[in-house]
């Protein structure tokens, strides 16, 4: 998705939390939308603003999809902030429970985040193996996007 797409989608799920909804749609759905979009943008402002709220609607309902996708926020909250440590237990987290689920393409992206992460520690063969990883999952259900932004990630190691 063009970086202009994301910020036509934020504006449309902000305008979602304001409107009366008629039920279809929770907020938590809204706050998974939003932390998302906000997680693949690297817009850290929006990170720390939508991803405790994913977290606080999502924790009570036991959504463990949406708690995945917070702890995978999480972790790019704490890449962008040099705190690996804390980085790698988030997308630790996220990686299990989308495990649990059987969820290829959430797998898939966050190894991405685990490969962004080795290369931020300056691990490049571990980047690699992850993105390799990803790579597979992407390839799996065919998510052209993913895969071509993975190769690409790919080759910049190189």
């Amino acid at each position: 998705m063009a970086e202009g797409e994301f910020t036509l989608l934020r504006q449309h799920l902000k305008q979602a939390l304001l409107k009366d909804s008629r039920g279809f749609t929770g907020v938590h759905d809204i706050y998974a939308m939003l932390a998302d979009t906000s997680a693949q943008q690297r817009d850290e402002a929006a990170l720390h603003e939508y991803t405790p709220l994913l977290e606080e609607t999502a924790a009570p309902l036991d959504h463990t999809l949406y708690l995945a996708i917070a702890h995978r926020a999480w972790g790019v909250i704490h890449i962008l902030g040099g705190e690996y440590a804390r980085a790698e237990a988030q997308l630790n987290q996220a990686l299990e429970l989308f495990q649990e689920l059987e969820t290829r393409w959430q797998i898939g992206r966050t190894l991405f985040e685990m490969a962004d992460l080795a290369r931020a520690r300056g691990e490049p063969a571990l980047a690699r193996d992850y993105y390799s990883r990803a790579l597979g999952r992407f390839e799996d259900i065919e998510a052209l996007p993913d895969m071509a932004r993975t190769q690409a990630a790919m080759v910049e190691l190189d």
